[in-house]
């Protein structure tokens, strides 16, 4: 197996790596609730997809308890 005859420099390294970016996902509105949510899954909040109710989500509880 060919090994490299000379060390690559940081500089060469770091040109290379220069279009490893992190990309912003896109975020479209819920048709239902009309919250951000991402393209082409279910709505977290709703439970909805392409208008159809497709999973059920339970209420969430109240952590808080009411002081007397």
């Amino acid at each position: 197996m060919a090994l490299p005859k000379r060390q690559h420099s940081r500089q060469r390294s770091r040109k290379r790596r220069t279009h490893w970016k992190l990309r912003v996902a896109n975020f479209s509105h819920c048709p239902q609730c009309k919250k951000p949510i991402i393209s082409h899954r279910v709505c977290p909040f709703c439970g909805h997809y392409k208008g159809k109710p497709i999973i059920e989500l339970k209420a969430k509880k109240e952590k808080k308890k009411k002081k007397p």
